[in-house]
């Protein structure tokens, strides 16, 4: 009997341990919930209005994805050339006009219609537009570019202005490929920076802005109307760009390159209309309408610029003269020292032969010793 009272006793014992182990281990888990609770009702409440509203953004986020995002993504996976510097030593900005019946620009205008994932410049940006990848830039009646969040103007007020055809579901639009005004935009205006970069030594050309140019024709054969319809940032479109590939030629059907390449090697062709000056004019407005003027001003400033860039490390026409200078010098001291050795050696040879000749010989040295000398003196008185 005593040895089952003292079995039942540790039992009991044992028991006992287990119960305020456990009941020690609750107490535990309540205090620290207690303790995190109480810390989080200890927080200022401007901390708290805070933390709701950083995921109220989080979730408006996820919901929509802006056309800045994607850009940005884009720019990931196709990293481009950087912009312009800001601090440079010469600049200028031009603006040209960019006829795309020409042959050099008919890349950026074929096929009119999409076919297959193959689509023209314009139909390229306008659904890059309509579905908010890239923001687009209202074209003031100035003519100048103005890329603020002031400026932007949505793809609904283009498409009301210009009497473009569209369907809105679910607040999107819906264009048909039938209904993109492509075939009517053949032309661009398109604004280029060329600049010296002193930070590396290099001349480039950038383009900067696009301004499609849509030419609707005259009921009664008249002469097309212009129309620009927006201005784009280059630089908002070139990561799109890389994606999209052009035959630049028609001799070669099998070359093609990127878009973004055909802008980058400045293969387009177009005739200036506008430099960046003080008054805001074209140069049309310079010249006073005068198209003999007109003409003649745009020539001077492409040799302008061509000038400056030839003569960005030296003028290549007077190194080609010194070069020439230089080896003329250098034949010519060849043959002045070909004659300097020429005539030492015959000086020599003539010494040689006069050193040969026998000191007593007969001629007019005998001749001489066996004349008579006369002395003549003059006699004092």
């Amino acid at each position: 009997m005593d040895k089952s009272n003292k079995d039942m006793k540790s039992m009991n014992m044992i028991f006992g341990e287990v119960k305020g182990w456990w009941m020690l281990r609750v107490l535990l888990i309540l205090l620290t919930f207690y303790f995190s609770l109480f810390t989080s009702l200890a927080q200022p409440k401007q901390r708290r209005v805070q933390q709701t509203e950083q995921q109220q953004q989080q979730k408006q986020t996820k919901k929509k994805t802006p056309a800045s995002a994607m850009s940005m993504r884009a720019q990931i996976s196709f990293p481009t050339a950087l912009d312009v510097p800001e601090e440079v030593v010469w600049r200028r900005d031009i603006y040209r006009e960019i006829d795309l019946t020409k042959d050099e620009n008919a890349g950026l205008y074929y096929p009119v219609e999409p076919q297959g994932k193959q689509v023209n410049l314009f139909t390229y940006i306008f659904k890059l537009a309509q579905n908010g990848y890239i923001p687009v830039y209202e074209y003031p009646t100035d003519g100048s570019d103005v890329f603020t969040d002031e400026a932007k103007v949505q793809m609904k007020t283009i498409l009301d202005n210009y009497h473009v055809f569209y369907e809105e579901q679910d607040g999107k639009l819906k264009v048909d490929n039938s209904d993109i005004p492509s075939s009517e935009v053949r032309k661009y205006y398109l604004k280029e920076s060329a600049y010296y970069d002193q930070a590396n030594s290099s001349f480039h050309i950038k383009v900067l802005a696009l301004c499609p140019v849509m030419m609707r024709d005259d009921d009664f054969g008249g002469e097309a109307t212009q129309y620009p319809l927006f201005w784009v940032k280059y630089s908002d479109l070139e990561p799109f760009l890389t994606r999209q590939t052009i035959m630049p030629s028609s001799l070669n059907n099998a070359a093609t390159m990127s878009m973004d390449d055909y802008f980058t090697l400045n293969m387009y062709r177009g005739k200036i209309y506008k430099t960046n000056n003080a008054q805001g004019k074209t140069l049309m407005q310079l010249c006073e309408g005068d198209t003999t003027k007109l003409s003649a001003e745009q020539k001077r400033i492409e040799k302008e610029l061509e000038a400056f860039r030839k003569n960005l490390f030296g003028d290549p026409a007077k190194k080609d003269s010194l070069d020439s200078i230089a080896k003329l010098d250098v034949k010519a001291a060849k043959t002045k020292k070909a004659k300097s050795s020429t005539k030492s050696s015959g000086s020599s040879s003539s010494r040689r032969t006069k050193a040969s000749k026998p000191k007593n010989s007969t001629g007019s040295s005998s001749s001489s010793s066996g004349s008579a000398r006369v002395t003549v003196r003059r006699q004092r008185h």
